[in-house]
Parts: structure tokens; C-alpha cells; sequence
């Protein structure tokens, strides 16, 4: 295990480890994939995976190594000779890519070069076993030839036998065991040999193996006779074909066990970096908690600096400048970790979260800049990667702050009032359009001032544009409750909307503020005038008809024809005369029954 000093010294050229972090990164998947389709026994897999990594990384001796050992496995021996020698090219050193070469030699029946092979490996290392057993194979098959032997005894010579052996996940294992290697030596030595070792299990598990049979190693007392007890049973396991995938090893419900995955030291190198990086986030996110900002920046940096490939140190670390109000920091890391992750293709709601950190950033320097534009185009951009509610709730507000900014920069108190003039001046020519035009101009200038919207509220109503009316002289109430102008614009606009009842309502909240204002007064007159004439019944059949057609459009009135007590109050009047006197005396019905004679709805003769 290497420390973060040693690392640092190693790998003093950042760029170079970028390149290498990415290449690692992007030939992992791929060869992982390769790997354990070579575990599963799906060998054709295991090549097209390890092909898509070696086209990654071609420099990599450890992926032609395992993708010979692929091919070998799938008895292409001409393609795992070519794997095999471009890792000895790649690896000189290695005595594994030897073993390579060695074993397809052996599937190629090319003996004198198997032995060569065999013997280069074992001069770089000495003791490794397989290479011994392999020259062992190599030899043995050179001495022999082609020539005849038994049945039996020639099951133990050849150099398919190690291949066999090892492809079959039932006795893959066992040639890593010296004491089997030796027993498979003296077999292949004196065929006769092959009795002295009947009774261990793993040697007929290999006879079995290699004879193509499917062979079952439990002992009589388990129930199960040994292959030389039944003639009939071994002429039938004789007649039938082997099949090819049979002499492979390969069952459809077997599952071989994995080979150990080779690593190269460049692997081993990152993935010990990617642990060290990790305990430095560790400790930062610990520090961040304690408030402690500079010491958490330090730890993050380490962090980077250990394992670029993990953009989540640098949004973090953002964070960290964000909270310290570096915001030039903040956006910096932010836009390298949106570059690194488009590198490495890293999940799209990391780069949202880095856009929306720099919008974040962004909207805090505007405050001072007064230019949210570019917050609202990095938000925009975070959405089009991850679509969060956050980023979503950020961009609103941003759009919010950044019109309600051209809203003061627009506002000019003096400019108002010189467009309400000519306001004024364009409704006393009757020009109402014009008017409207400079009264909503006044408005962009100063939002604030009642005045103006009783004077364009007043000028849609002579357009008989009057819920545009109403509105405005809602809001010029709502500006200054005490200006009666207000009152007398909005009961005016329901009037000619024949809402009686509410311009009634309307008018007298008016004389609250201003008990003599006259035209409140001739308001309230009007109202009553018409009330009574509606009351009494003097109004056209085509007048009563609009009236009871607008009233019941009336949400108010709508409520009072449905409440159960006002259907028993209104049924007492024909039927029960007394039961609706009594009625009468009660304010809230009495106020009820108005509502509904004022809207046309109830006649009183």
C-alpha cells in the first residue's frame, strides 16, 4: 500500500494520470463484463467483451492474456496463439504470457514449440507449476508421436489432456494441487500406474473428464456403482458421440468456477488511490460539519488530487467555496467537473447538480452585477440534464428577481405622471384607446399610484371593457383603501354590469371613508332605484330574462338557491305565509331573500 506522499511523488504530472485514469475508467466496464462471462462459462462473450476493452486500452498485456485464455477455451487455438505472443510482445517479463503460448501451442499439436514456450516461462520464474506442468504435457506428446496406444493410457497423453483438465471447471482446480500433477505425471509415465491411484476420486474425476464421459466420483457404499461394474453401462457411455461442448467440460447446468482475474499493476495503483481519496472525503465532509471551511477545502483538494475520475469532489468542493462566498472558486470547479464528467460520461444529475451549483453561485454575484441572465442560462442548461425540482424552484426565482430588477430600473416617478397627463388629456378628447395606451405606459413607470388605475379603470369602462375596469379599480383600492375615486370607479363598473346588490355594497364602503362624497351618494340612489324597480316587477320581459340569466351566473346566488334552509324558506312563501314571516325576522335570511330580488330571481308583487 502506497501513502499519499509516495502517490504524489509517483505521478507528478497530472495530465499523464488523467489520461490513464480515463483510459482505466473506460476499459473497466468492458473487461469486468469479460471477466465474468468467463467465470459464468460464456466464453464467445468473454471475447467480445474483452475485445471492446482491448480496443480501449490495446497496450494492455493482462486483456490478451485473458482473451487467450478465451479462445482456448472455445478449442480456437489460432486465435489464442496470436493473444498469447502479443502479451509476451507487450510483457516480456511475464512468465504467465508463456503459459499462454505454451497451451496453444499444445491445442495446435506443435510440441518442439510448446517445450520452447514452456522453458522461457520457467526461466523467469523457476517454480511456477504450471509451466512445469505444461513443459511436462509438452514433452510427454513429443515422445509419444501418434502412434496407437489403449484406450485408457491414451487418455493420458496428448496435449488436449492439460486443456481438458482445465476447461473443465470439475478439475480446473486440481491442477494447482502438486500431488494430483504428480499423480497425472507417473499415469502418463506408465499407464498401468492408473490402478494404484483408482481410489482417489479426483483422478477419476479427470479419467472421466478426459474420456468424455459424465462421470460420477461417489463411492459404492453412497449407492452408486464405479464405471467398471456395469458392461452395459459402459458400452452406452461408449456408443454415444461426444459432443464437442462435452469435451470442453462445458455442462448447461454447471456453472465453472472463475479463474483469478489478473491485475495490472496500473489497476492496483488506482484502485489504492480511489480508497485514499475516499477517506480524504471521509474527513472533509466530517470537517464541513465543524464549520471548519479551510481544513475541509485541503481534504477535498487531496481528494481531487488522488482521483480525478470522481467529479463529486469537485461539486463538493464547490459547495465549500459557495458557503464562503468565493464564488469565481465555486464556478471554477463547477465547470470542471461538468468538462470531466462529459469525459467520463459520468450519471447526467452529477452535471445538473454542478450546473446548479454555478447557477446558485451565479445568482449571488447578481445581486451586485445586477445581471441574472447568466444564472437563468445555467439553470436552463441543469434542467436540460436532470429535470429537479430544485434547479426547477432556483430558475423561477431567478426569472422573478430579474423582472422585478427591470421593473425598478424602468420605474420613473416623473416620467408617470407626464404620461397620466396625456392620458388625462386624450380621454377629455374622448380618444379612449390612446388614453388607455398612456395610462398603461404611467403604470410601467410607477406601479404604485391608485390615480392612475382609477383612470384607466374608468377609461375601460367607456371602452365597456369592464372586468379589465373592474380589475383596476380593485387594485387601485387595494393601493390606498381611503381613496373614494377607487369606490366610485368599481361601483360604476357594476353597475353597468347590473350587479345592483354588490355596487350597493360597493358604494357604501366608499362613504365609510367619505360620508359627503356625492358621487358615492348618487351611487347609492341609483342602486336603490333600480332595486326597487326590479322589486316591484317594472322591468321588460327581456330585461327579467338578462337579470335572472346573469344572477344565476352568480357564484353567491348559485349558493343561496342551494342551501336546504333558504329552498324551506322560499317553498313557505305560497304554502305557508306565517312559517315565512317568521322567516323574515331573521337578518341573514332577510339579506338572502334581497340578494335573489335584486338579481331577478324572486319577484315580490
Amino acid at each position: 500500500m502506497f501513502s499519499y506522499n509516495e502517490f504524489s511523488r509517483r505521478t507528478n504530472k497530472p495530465t499523464t494520470r488523467r489520461r490513464k485514469t480515463t483510459i482505466a475508467a473506460d476499459e473497466d466496464e468492458p473487461k469486468s463484463k469479460g471477466n465474468a462471462a468467463f467465470a459464468s462459462g460464456n466464453f464467445t462473450d468473454a471475447v467480445l467483451h474483452l475485445t471492446e476493452a482491448i480496443n480501449l486500452s490495446p497496450n494492455n498485456h493482462v486483456l490478451y492474456s485473458n482473451r487467450s485464455a478465451a479462445y482456448a477455451s472455445l478449442n480456437k487455438f489460432s486465435e489464442a496463439l496470436i493473444d498469447a505472443e502479443k502479451t509476451v510482445e507487450l510483457k516480456p517479463d511475464w512468465s504467465k504470457g508463456y503459459s499462454r503460448v505454451g497451451a496453444a501451442y499444445l491445442g495446435l499439436n506443435n510440441y518442439n514449440d510448446a517445450i520452447l514456450a514452456y522453458r522461457k516461462g520457467l526461466k523467469i520464474d523457476p517454480n511456477n507449476e504450471v509451466l512445469k506442468s505444461g513443459l511436462s504435457d509438452a514433452q510427454s506428446g513429443q515422445g509419444r508421436g501418434r502412434g496407437p496406444s489403449s484406450s485408457f493410457g491414451d487418455a493420458f497423453y496428448g496435449p488436449e489432456m492439460r486443456a481438458k483438465l482445465t476447461s473443465d471447471p470439475r478439475t480446473r482446480t486440481y491442477l494447482q494441487q502438486p500431488d494430483f500433477v504428480r499423480m497425472m505425471q507417473d499415469i502418463q509415465k506408465n499407464p498401468n500406474n492408473l490402478n494404484l491411484y483408482m481410489k482417489d476420486q479426483r483422478v477419476m474425476q479427470a479419467f472421466g473428464v478426459l474420456l468424455g464421459m459424465k462421470w460420477d466420483t461417489r463411492t459404492p457404499e453412497e449407492g452408486v456403482k464405479m464405471p467398471g461394474g456395469s458392461p452395459e453401462r459402459k458400452r452406452r457411455a461408449e456408443s454415444e458421440p461426444v459432443k464437442e461442448e462435452k469435451r470442453a467440460g462445458y455442462k448447461a447446468h454447471q456453472v465453472p468456477q472463475p479463474e483469478p482475474v489478473e491485475v495490472s499493476s496500473e489497476e492496483k495503483e488506482l484502485k489504492e488511490r480511489k480508497v485514499l481519496a475516499l477517506k480524504e472525503k471521509e474527513a472533509g465532509n466530517a470537517a464541513y460539519k465543524k464549520k471548519d471551511f479551510e481544513n475541509v477545502v485541503q481534504l477535498y483538494t487531496k481528494a481531487i488530487e488522488l482521483d480525478d475520475a470522481d467529479i463529486s469532489f469537485l461539486t463538493n468542493r464547490a459547495a465549500v467555496f459557495l458557503g464562503m462566498g468565493k464564488y469565481e472558486d465555486c464556478m471554477k470547479d463547477c465547470d470542471k467537473a461538468v468538462e470531466r464528467g462529459r469525459e467520463l460520461r459520468s450519471d447526467y444529475k452529477m452535471i445538473a447538480r454542478a450546473l446548479t451549483r454555478k447557477g446558485t453561485a451565479l445568482v449571488k454575484m447578481a445581486k451586485i452585477s445586477k445581471d441574472y441572465e447568466p444564472a437563468i442560462e445555467t439553470f436552463q442548461k441543469a434542467l436540460t440534464e436532470h429535470r429537479n425540482p430544485e434547479t426547477l424552484k432556483k430558475l423561477n426565482e431567478a426569472e422573478k428577481a430579474k423582472k422585478e430588477l427591470e421593473q425598478q430600473e424602468y420605474c420613473d416617478p416623473q416620467v408617470a405622471d407626464e404620461e397620466r397627463e396625456k392620458g388625462n388629456q386624450f380621454f377629455k378628447e374622448q380618444k379612449y384607446p390612446e388614453a388607455a395606451s398612456r395610462y398603461t405606459e404611467s403604470l410601467r413607470r410607477n406601479p404604485k399610484d391608485p390615480r392612475t388605475y382609477s383612470n384607466r379603470a374608468a377609461c375601460y369602462t367607456k371602452l365597456g371593457a369592464l372586468p379589465e375596469g373592474l380589475k383596476d379599480a380593485e387594485k387601485c383600492i387595494e393601493l390606498d383603501a381611503t381613496f373614494a375615486k377607487g369606490y366610485t370607479r368599481k361601483g360604476a363598473v357594476q353597475f353597468f354590469m347590473k350587479e345592483f346588490e354588490k355596487a350597493m355594497e360597493t358604494y357604501q364602503a366608499g362613504l365609510t371613508y367619505d360620508p359627503q362624497n356625492q358621487e358615492l351618494l348618487d351611487g347609492v340612489r341609483r342602486c336603490v332605484e333600480q332595486m326597487k324597480k326590479t322589486s316591484r316587477g317594472d322591468l321588460t320581459p327581456e330585461e327579467l330574462k338578462e337579470r335572472q340569466a346573469k344572477g344565476m351566473q352568480d357564484p353567491e346566488i348559485q349558493n343561496i338557491l342551494t342551501d336546504p334552509v333558504m329552498g324551506q324558506v322560499l317553498g313557505d312563501f305560497p304554502e305557508n305565509p306565517k312559517a315565512a314571516q317568521k322567516h323574515m325576522k331573521n337578518p341573514l335570511v332577510m339579506n338572502k331573500i334581497k340578494k335573489l330580488i335584486s338579481a331577478g330571481i324572486l319577484q315580490v308583487k
